[in-house]
């Protein structure tokens, strides 16, 4: 059974690692990033199957895929704290001629890192194509990837997702961060998609909604739910409803802080509303 309350401790703590490491560039992405700590905390300590080396084929392993790499200070603090890579390497985020870039990359060498993202509406695709890669080599394991719900406002995401489905990529479990905000302000103001889990489910997926994704045993369960319908015929969705911001009072339900570093007084605030729990870098 998991232990609930360290893997709470531990999404306290990447939110103190991804304040801290945007204030210190005065860049960077928290409202997304601390929407999703529970959903990082709990695909990398529970849900997935991981070999404890790294290597980019990734055979014999579940995979992961991050599209919305705007959002790499919850995946670079949750890769270091599952062993990829220091934990003390946090404190380079941003710097010129760091492995932790703004958004992913893979030149640097990053363990952890198998796609270079940021340019919106492409993880889909890759996803897709390392599940059919694991179909080929015989390899069980399934393939798990993220998306921003402003994301799939881009083209490309759909020509994907019609593809997955025709395909039968049943190997798949793409979840999507429903938290109705993007750069410009609420999804639904700036280019209404209507419904999400309706177009799913009309292009051939099987469709799983988690209500509380701040929620950790609400997270486990639904992705449990995911896992357990995987090898049926359709590629699986997840939709993940998560607040921006989670965690800072004030950084909470608004698009306001998507890509703002927080100041001294705004750090200090957050930092008091999330205690240390297992020791900052």
């Amino acid at each position: 059974m998991p232990n609930i309350k360290e893997l709470e401790d531990l999404t306290t703590q990447v939110r103190r690692d991804i304040l801290r490491m945007v204030h210190k560039v005065n860049s960077g992405h928290p409202g997304g990033s601390l929407g999703c700590a529970e959903f990082f905390v709990s695909l990398y300590k529970e849900i997935m199957d991981r070999n404890d080396h790294f290597d980019m084929d990734g055979k014999g392993e579940d995979l992961f895929f991050l599209s919305n790499g705007h959002i790499s200070p919850v995946y670079y603090s949750v890769l270091a704290r599952s062993g990829y890579f220091s934990v003390d390497e946090l404190n380079t985020f941003r710097l010129l001629d760091s492995r932790l870039q703004g958004h992913p990359t893979t030149h640097e060498g990053l363990p952890g890192i198998r796609i270079a993202s940021g340019s919106l509406g492409q993880g889909m695709s890759v996803a897709i194509g390392a599940a059919q890669a694991k179909k080929l080599n015989n390899d069980n394991h399934l393939v798990y990837s993220l998306h921003g719900d402003g994301e799939l406002q881009e083209g490309q995401n759909w020509e994907a997702i019609m593809y997955a489905s025709a395909k039968k990529v049943d190997n798949l479990i793409s979840t999507i961060d429903l938290n109705g905000q993007q750069i410009d302000g609420s999804t639904d103001d700036v280019l209404p998609m209507g419904s999400i889990k309706g177009k799913f489910e009309a292009f051939g997926w099987t469709v799983v909604d988690i209500e509380e994704g701040n929620n950790i045993e609400a997270v486990l369960k639904g992705m449990a739910e995911a896992k357990s319908l995987a090898g049926k015929g359709k590629p699986i969705c997840v939709l993940l409803k998560t607040v921006m911001g989670n965690g800072i009072d004030f950084m909470m339900h608004t698009h306001a802080w998507h890509g703002k570093a927080p100041n001294d007084e705004q750090l200090a605030i957050g930092l008091a509303q999330n205690a240390e729990t297992l020791g900052d870098y």
